[in-house]
């Protein structure tokens, strides 16, 4: 699972249409609905810590998780008085206790490359998941990689860095590897940086596998647009898992 570096310094510009306010708006909603109002929350894959602020911000006592020390670096620097963040892999992640919730957006758990990684984050999620607790996390979908981003390649000059996105999505192996080349502007000079970005996407039969393995019990899965089920055309889908027993 590859770090982000310099992405981390031109995140928020690149970014910046990600629809947190519909995202926030659905994650309150659906921790509301199972009775979670209040209490320990983790944002797995937080990145920047924009949802975790959020969260916060909505009355929950959070915890921030990345893998990425340059994204928790963005993270400490907005307004992070009492969030906890914590440099590490999902897929090995370690709490003092269990939590209410734990919630990831923005596609980190397309991250999961290898086999099993889905398996062990779930696991992982069961077991620091107070009694009942839920888990809430988005995907983005085969149909989004495949012909929705495809081959396609983006470029943006944004005054103080223009990048180009190459995107290359393997349909055998469902694997999303984004290029990324960063152009800074420093002062009259432009300084280069590259980086690689691997993604998977899963079936949803995969995705029921992994939750029904991990011990969790599957309460939904929808599509992140309509709320509604999926269909063959849904980009990003939410999936609701519940602690159940340990």
């Amino acid at each position: 699972m590859d770090a982000y570096t310099d992405f981390a310094k031109a995140y928020s510009l690149i970014m910046q249409d990600i629809p947190y306010d519909k995202w926030e708006k659905f994650i309150l909603k659906t921790l509301k609905k199972y009775g979670i109002r209040d209490g320990l929350v983790l944002d797995l894959g937080c990145g920047t810590g924009e949802m975790t602020r959020r969260l916060k911000n909505a009355g929950y006592d959070m915890i921030g998780v990345d893998v990425s020390a340059e994204m928790l670096l963005r993270a400490t620097e907005c307004d992070s008085e009492g969030i906890l963040y914590l440099n590490q892999d999902m897929r090995e992640f370690e709490l003092y206790g269990t939590v209410r919730a734990i919630v990831s957006v923005c596609d980190s758990m397309n991250y999961l490359t290898e086999n099993g990684d889905l398996l062990t984050v779930l696991k992982l999620a069961n077991n620091y998941l107070d009694p009942g607790g839920i888990f809430i996390f988005d995907l983005k979908t085969i149909h989004f990689f495949r012909d929705v981003m495809g081959e396609n390649t983006l470029a943006e000059d944004l005054d103080s860095v223009y990048y180009v996105w190459e995107n290359m999505y393997d349909k055998e192996a469902r694997l999303n590897e984004y290029d990324m080349t960063f152009f800074f502007r420093e002062g009259d000079a432009y300084r280069k940086s590259t980086e690689i970005h691997i993604q998977r996407a899963f079936t949803l039969g995969e995705i029921k596998k992994a939750v029904r393995q991990s011990g969790m019990d599957l309460i939904d899965i929808l599509d992140a647009d309509t709320k509604a089920g999926v269909t063959p055309k849904s980009e990003r889908i939410y999936v609701i898992a519940r602690e159940h027993g340990k």
